[in-house]
């Protein structure tokens, strides 16, 4: 095996880096010299009070691996709820923007057509009302209804003077041909 493979196993074995696999070879060797020792009571039991403590050890290790590990995946699923919760938050805001957007453009349609309202209204205003026109209009039929009377009444006498014209020419040349009958006579 080459230094990488090596180094690679160790740290598969040693999981977290904690040191795990280094206490359980050495509470695997202390076990081993205590199985074989021939010490005395009081140190056989020191040494097994080590290797109860190293077991100890061993076990709040993995139980804090264990918790830590819960830990992590109930973070893990708080954070998915929260991703969801800020998806939808997102479909939510681009919702709101999209009829946003359609209330801004029909706002803008409206201000469009009150400004032409107003300057229609603008415009209307520079003209008289219905009833001063009406008025004037009255005014004008009288003053166009006077006048074709009086020009009825200026033709009547013209006609009068036409005919009297008439009769005038007449009469004189009657009254030359009277002369002119008196003259050859």
């Amino acid at each position: 095996m080459g230094d990488e493979e090596i180094i690679r196993r160790r740290l598969l074995f040693d999981g977290e880096g904690t040191g795990d696999e280094r206490r359980l070879n050495v509470l695997l060797k202390n076990f081993l010299t205590w199985c074989n020792s021939t010490d005395s009571v009081e140190e056989t039991r020191a040494q097994y009070a080590r290797m109860m403590a190293q077991i100890a050890q061993c076990e709040f290790a993995a139980t804090k691996s264990l918790r830590c590990c819960e830990m992590n995946s109930a973070e893990q699923q708080h954070y998915d709820e929260l991703y969801n919760q800020i998806e939808e938050g997102i479909v939510s805001a681009k919702k709101d923007i999209e009829a946003t957007k359609k209330e801004l453009q029909e706002a803008r349609q409206i201000r469009r057509n009150k400004m032409e309202y107003d300057a229609l209204a603008a415009i209307i205003q520079t003209q008289p009302d219905r009833k001063t026109n009406q008025d004037k209009l009255a005014l004008l039929r009288q003053e166009l209804e006077a006048s074709e009377a009086e020009c009825q009444k200026l033709e009547m006498k013209l006609e009068q003077r036409r005919k009297q014209f008439h009769l005038l020419i007449s009469t004189i040349q009657g009254l030359q041909h009277l002369l002119a009958d008196d003259e050859t006579t």
